[in-house]
């Protein structure tokens, strides 16, 4: 991935409290389409041995991309099971 890429900026600078919350700023919660109520998955990424990387996706698009992953694989899976038959 090219870090110059115009699709990827810093939006705004979070503090953390002192429980360990932070606040989406509303431009950004807008921008993003998340709604109060909406669950967001915190995705990790360790370059050696230290998370690097945080990102936040809205869960349906985050089980959307795993079903689009795995679904060929589950499917190839169960033919494979059924022909063992």
């Amino acid at each position: 991935m090219d870090l110059l890429d115009s699709r990827l900026r810093v939006d705004a600078v979070l503090s953390v409290d002192e429980r360990g919350q932070m606040v989406l700023p509303k431009d950004i919660r807008r921008r993003a389409g998340i709604e109060p109520g909406d669950k967001l998955a915190l995705v990790s990424y360790e370059n050696q041995g230290a998370v690097c990387c945080l990102w936040l996706m809205k869960t349906e698009q985050l089980l959307g991309s795993v079903r689009q992953s795995l679904g060929p694989l589950m499917d190839a899976l169960a033919e494979n099971q059924g022909a063992g038959e």
